[in-house]
C-alpha cells in the first residue's frame, strides 16, 4: 500500500468514511453517523457485517429484530437530537431490503435523516440470479432496493467501489442539509461490499458538515413586517421546523414581544410550554377549540416550520376569513410557498429573531390577547374533566390514562406515540413542558412506530424517562424491539392500552357509513361478521415473555401507582391497562376529510354521505 491510499473493502472503507463525519450548527459538533442497526443475511453479512467487525473500534453496531423497526429506532434518535445525529441501518437483499420501504417513508415524510445500506445484486452478473433477486424481463439493472427510490431523498446503486466516493460524499451531505433530509439509501452489490480498492487517504480525513442558518431575503423581510402589523387577528401555526432548528426560544421571544397567540400542529406541539400564556395547544382537525376558533377568523396566518397537512387546515375548511393571508417562515421553499403565501425562506430561528427586531414596538390589540387568553382557560377545564376521573377506584377511560400519566412525568420526560385515537387525545389533551417531550409522529401516522422509536429516543437521552403509548393494534404489529430493549438495557416504558381493535379507524368507519367493518378484535359470530366475544389474548403476557417487567393496572389508582413504579424503575416496564370504552375525550373542533360513498344501499352510507357534502362545501382553495 502507498503512503497516500489504504487497501479495504468497500464496506470497510464505507464504514470508516462514516465514523469521520460530522454535524456542527451553532458550535456544536456531533457525529453525523452515531452508529449502525443491523440484522444480517446473505446480501450483507460478508461485506457490511464484517466491516463492522473490523472496525467495531470506530462505529457501534445495535442489533435489531425487524429491519422496519430499525429505521423507526434511528428515526426517533434523529429526531431527539433535532437532525443534527443520525444512525444507519444495514439489510441484506430482498424482504430485508423490502423491510425498509415503511420506515423510509416515514423519515422522508417527516423530514428526518436515516442511512439506508440495503445489499443488492451481484454487480458483476456472475450468479444470476442469486437467492432473491428480483428478475425483471427488460430491466436487467432493477432490484428490490427500487422500491426505495420513491421514499428516499437520494438514491444510487454502488456498482464498482471507486464509485463509493462520489455517492458517500453526497449522502452525508443530504443527511446534513437541513433543506433536503430525510431518508438516504446506497444499495450495495453483495459482491462490491467485499471487494478490496486502494482508497485514497483524504477520503477519511475528518470532514465537518455546517448546518447553516440562512437568514429571510431583505425584501421578503420587509413584506412580512408589512404583512404583520396591518394584521389584526394574527396566528401563528408553530411546526416541526421550530423545533428541529431549536426555535422555541425565538418564539417565545417573539409572542411576548407582539402578543401574537401560537398554535401547533403534531409535529410542533411544545414549540412554547403549555403554560405559556400565548400557547393555544393544537390546531386543525385534532385541535382545541380555541385554536380552530381563532384560525377561523384569523386574518394572517404565520407558518413557522409546518407542512400544512390536512389534519393542519381541516382539509382546507378551517381558515375561513374572505381576507384571509398566509406567511409562511420555512427553511424548505417548497414548504414555504404552501398556500400561495408570503415567504420567507430561512432558518425558522433566525427568522423568527429578525422578525421580532424588525417588529419592535408592534403589538396587537390587547382586547384580542383578553379574548384569546379567555378562550385557553375555557379549554383548560375541559382538558380537567377528560383528564379526572370521579371514582380512584373505577376502571380508567383513555384520556384519564393520559391524566395519570401527567400526574406523574416531569418536565424531562418525552412521551411518544403515532397512530390511532392517542394522536387525536394527546393533541387536544397533553400539557407539553419542553420543547422533545411531545413526540408524535404524524407525518406518516405509522401503526408500529413507538415502541422501537423509543429506544433511539432513548440512546440519544440517555437518563431520560421514555414513554411508548400504544393500543392493542399498534403492539400487536410491532412488538418485537422489546428483545432490544432488554438486551441493551434500555429502560423505556410502554404503556399497553387494551380496547379490543382499532378504535379511532372504527369510529371513523362509523362516521363515513362503513358500520366498524373490520376494526374490532373479536371471534366471528353465527351470521359470520366480527361481533362475537374480545379475543382472549393477553398482550402483556406476550410483553413479559419479551423480557419486559410487567405491571396490570385496573383502576385509576391503581394505574397512578404503576406509571410512578415504572418510571422509577431502571429497566424496561410494561403498564398494561384495560380501559373502559365510553368516550371521554372532546369532540372534533373541526373537519377531516375522509370520501364517503356518493352511492349506496344501506341507510348508514347514505346519512354519511349527506353529512360529507355538507362539510366539503366549506372546502377553501386558497389562491
Amino acid at each position: 500500500m502507498s503512503a497516500a491510499t489504504r487497501r479495504l473493502t468497500t464496506a470497510q472503507a464505507l464504514v470508516r468514511f462514516l465514523a469521520v463525519q460530522y454535524t456542527e450548527r451553532d458550535g456544536v459538533r456531533r457525529r453525523l453517523i452515531a452508529g449502525t442497526w443491523g440484522i444480517f443475511g446473505h446480501g450483507n453479512v460478508a461485506g457490511v457485517g464484517q466491516a463492522l467487525v473490523e472496525c467495531a473500534d470506530v462505529m457501534p453496531y445495535h442489533q435489531g429484530r425487524n429491519e422496519q423497526a430499525m429505521v423507526h429506532a434511528a428515526v426517533g434518535y434523529a429526531r431527539q437530537l433535532n437532525r443534527l445525529s443520525a444512525q444507519a441501518v444495514t439489510t441484506s437483499i430482498g424482504p430485508g431490503a423490502t423491510n425498509l420501504v415503511t420506515g423510509a417513508a416515514l423519515a422522508t415524510v417527516n423530514r428526518l435523516p436515516v442511512l439506508l445500506l440495503p445489499g443488492d445484486y451481484f454487480a458483476s452478473r456472475v450468479a444470476d440470479p442469486l437467492l432473491q433477486q428480483l428478475e425483471h424481463p427488460v430491466s436487467a439493472d432493477v432490484s428490490v432496493n427500487d422500491t426505495l427510490r420513491p421514499v428516499s431523498r437520494y438514491f444510487d446503486r454502488v456498482t464498482r467501489p471507486e464509485a463509493l466516493i462520489p455517492s458517500a460524499l453526497n449522502a452525508v451531505r443530504v443527511l446534513a442539509d437541513p433543506a433536503e433530509t430525510g431518508a438516504v439509501t446506497l444499495a450495495l452489490p453483495q459482491d462490491v461490499q467485499a471487494e478490496a480498492y486502494d482508497w485514497p487517504e483524504e477520503f477519511f480525513a475528518e470532514r465537518v458538515w455546517h448546518v447553516r442558518r440562512p437568514a429571510p431575503d431583505p425584501v421578503e423581510l420587509a413584506a412580512a413586517v408589512q404583512a404583520v402589523r396591518a394584521a389584526r387577528r394574527p396566528l401563528v401555526v408553530a411546526g416541526g421546523g421550530v423545533h428541529h432548528s431549536e426555535a422555541e426560544e425565538a418564539l417565545k421571544s417573539f409572542a411576548d414581544a407582539t402578543g401574537i397567540p401560537v398554535a401547533s400542529t403534531q409535529a410542533g406541539k411544545g414549540s412554547l410550554r403549555h403554560d405559556h400564556p400565548a400557547d393555544l395547544g393544537g390546531i386543525g382537525h385534532t385541535g382545541t377549540a380555541v385554536s380552530d376558533e381563532l384560525a377561523r377568523t384569523a386574518d394572517l396566518v404565520i407558518g413557522v416550520g409546518t407542512r400544512y397537512t390536512d389534519f393542519t387546515t381541516a382539509s382546507g375548511t378551517l381558515f375561513q376569513n374572505p381576507d384571509v393571508r398566509f406567511l409562511n417562515l420555512n427553511i424548505t421553499g417548497f414548504d414555504a410557498h404552501k398556500l400561495a403565501a408570503r415567504t420567507l425562506v430561512c432558518d425558522a430561528r433566525t427568522g423568527l429573531e429578525q422578525l421580532t427586531e424588525a417588529l419592535a414596538g408592534h403589538r396587537v390589540d390587547e382586547a384580542y390577547v383578553s379574548a384569546y387568553r379567555a378562550g385557553k382557560e375555557r379549554w383548560e377545564r375541559v382538558v380537567e374533566t377528560a383528564y379526572r376521573a370521579a371514582d380512584d377506584n373505577a376502571v380508567p377511560t383513555q384520556t384519564q390514562v393520559l391524566g395519570a400519566l401527567d400526574d406523574v412525568v416531569g418536565d424531562e420526560d418525552v412521551v411518544i406515540n403515532a397512530a390511532g385515537s392517542l394522536p387525536g387525545d394527546l393533541h387536544k389533551l397533553w400539557r407539553a413542558r419542553s420543547p422533545r417531550q411531545y413526540h408524535l409522529e404524524y407525518g406518516y401516522s405509522c401503526m408500529g412506530y413507538e415502541i422501537p422509536a423509543a429506544l433511539g429516543v432513548q440512546q440519544a437521552a440517555p437518563g431520560t424517562p421514555v414513554w411508548a403509548l400504544v393500543g392493542d393494534g399498534t403492539y400487536l404489529m410491532m412488538p418485537t424491539e422489546i428483545v432490544t430493549a432488554v438486551q441493551e438495557g434500555l429502560p423505556v416504558n410502554l404503556v399497553l392500552i387494551q380496547n379490543h381493535g382499532y378504535a379511532s379507524i372504527g369510529g371513523l368507519s362509523e362516521e363515513t357509513g362503513g358500520e366498524r367493518f373490520g376494526t374490532a378484535y373479536r371471534h366471528r359470530a353465527a351470521d359470520g361478521t366480527f361481533t362475537g366475544a374480545p379475543l382472549p389474548v393477553d398482550l402483556a403476557a406476550n410483553a413479559a415473555s419479551l423480557g419486559m417487567d410487567v405491571v396490570r393496572a385496573k383502576t385509576v389508582r391503581e394505574l397512578r401507582d404503576a406509571l410512578a413504579g415504572a418510571r422509577a424503575s431502571d429497566r424496561p416496564t410494561c403498564v398494561y391497562v384495560e380501559t373502559d370504552p365510553a368516550p371521554t375525550a372532546p369532540p372534533a373542533e373541526a373537519w377531516w376529510d375522509v370520501p364517503v360513498a356518493e352511492v349506496a344501499g344501506r341507510e348508514a352510507a347514505v346519512r354519511a354521505r349527506e353529512r360529507y357534502d355538507a362539510k366539503v362545501a366549506d372546502r377553501r382553495r386558497h389562491l
